[in-house]
């Protein structure tokens, strides 16, 4: 645990550093794109901050390389490095659509490339999949699912990112709980040493977000871009796959896990889909939506759930921190129904279930407060109480 306490301090203080870097340049050399009519902010503001995204996540990579808790994700080696040219190629790719907007077909070319470089190049693959009986893939089949996979992730990362703070924090909460599973199930799964890929590349966004948290809270200095939302969701979806995708059928055996029958099919694919539940819903929608209206299903809009939290009467801030809330109460709720579901425990979903209904309820109350706060004005201006004349 100290090594990854460790690759997350020094992520952070050399993202930290990098993103003060990056945003004088920007502000020096005028690197700001003209306001957009879908943006929220007012005032140009400069959006490279996924390079230094890039080069904290790289640099962090790097020190892996030299550290020998770390080796074994080193054997190998191509796995690591088809990461790192995965992720160059989607920030050099990021950074021209941020400063010149790229037609959607290159940047999704690009996308599906990376994803190619991680499974085919790498060997990062959804092989297996635990729905009751165990579902093996055929190779082509396993790769095709898992670029998929990626490509998919990635833009769900990217399409939230409309609010300061909003990808930097929901990331750093969904890495934090994924950290802690991929911990957790490590040592359920009786390997022999705690440090692999799933758990190294969570620590190392947790540490990039931390760094690059404060100059992106409101009000923001400096923009991840696409650069920035896109590498953080290539990753995340590698971390997923480098524990999902990965294990052996004997290693998901709910009786050795000491899980339920339920919880040990489903959590090893569950708990990676609800973390980043919020962007793949908004990213489902805006499909649907944008796809309904005969328009290309990236076409930008300004109705994602981050805008619709604003047109329902939330500040800036606000909206950002109820999007934190979701995250934390939904992934917490299904990582403590891991953690408490033993079979020979009487009421073993019990402490999962009270707290992601109890958290449920209050992120539905404080999200449609404003529609209670509407109600009574709208009231007072329909129905206005009478003056008596003097």
């Amino acid at each position: 645990m100290k090594q990854y306490l460790f690759t997350i301090l020094l992520t952070a203080a050399i993202t930290f550093a990098l993103t003060w870097a990056v945003w004088r340049l920007s502000l020096r050399f005028k690197l700001y794109p003209t306001i957009r009519e879908r943006d929220v902010h007012t005032t140009p503001t400069p959006r490279l901050g996924g390079v230094a995204i890039f080069l904290g996540i790289a640099a962090a990579i790097g020190f892996s390389a030299a550290n020998p808790f770390f080796a074994t994700m080193w054997m190998p080696p191509q796995t690591m490095w088809s990461i790192l040219a995965a992720s160059l190629l989607i920030a050099v790719i990021g950074v021209v659509d941020d400063l010149w907007d790229l037609d959607w077909m290159i940047k999704l070319g690009a996308q599906f490339l990376a994803a190619g470089i991680i499974t085919v190049g790498g060997g990062l693959q959804i092989l297996s999949l635990p729905f009751g009986d165990l579902i093996v893939f055929s190779s082509w089949l396993s790769i095709t699912i898992t670029m998929f996979a990626i490509v998919i992730v990635m833009n769900a990362v990217n399409f939230i990112d409309g609010l300061d703070g909003l990808v930097a924090g929901v990331c750093l909460i969904a890495n934090g709980v994924f950290f802690a599973y991929s911990y957790i199930l490590t040592r359920d799964t009786g390997a022999s040493s705690y440090f692999n890929l799933a758990s190294f590349l969570a620590a190392v966004l947790i540490g990039a977000c931390l760094g690059f948290l404060p100059f992106n809270w409101s009000p923001a200095k400096l923009f991840m871009g696409d650069s920035g939302a896109l590498v953080l969701g290539l990753l995340m979806a590698t971390s997923a796959i480098a524990v999902t995708g990965q294990l052996e059928p004997s290693a998901l055996d709910p009786e050795r896990l000491g899980r339920s029958q339920l919880l040990g099919a489903f959590i090893p694919i569950l708990l990676p889909l609800l973390v980043v539940l919020l962007p793949l819903l908004d990213f489902g929608l805006a499909v649907l939506r944008r796809m309904n209206a005969g328009k290309s299903p990236f076409s930008p809009d300004r109705k994602h759930l981050h805008h619709r939290m604003l047109d329902l009467g939330h500040r800036d801030r606000d909206a950002v921190l109820i999007f934190y809330a979701w995250t934390a109460v939904i992934s917490l709720a299904v990582l403590l129904m891991y953690v408490g579901a033993r079979e020979d425990w009487p009421g073993q979903y019990l402490p999962g279930v009270v707290f992601g209904l109890v958290g449920i309820a209050a992120c539905l109350v404080i999200t449609l407060n404003p529609l209670r706060r509407r109600k009574p004005a709208a009231s007072a201006e329909s129905d206005p109480t009478p003056v008596e004349s003097p």
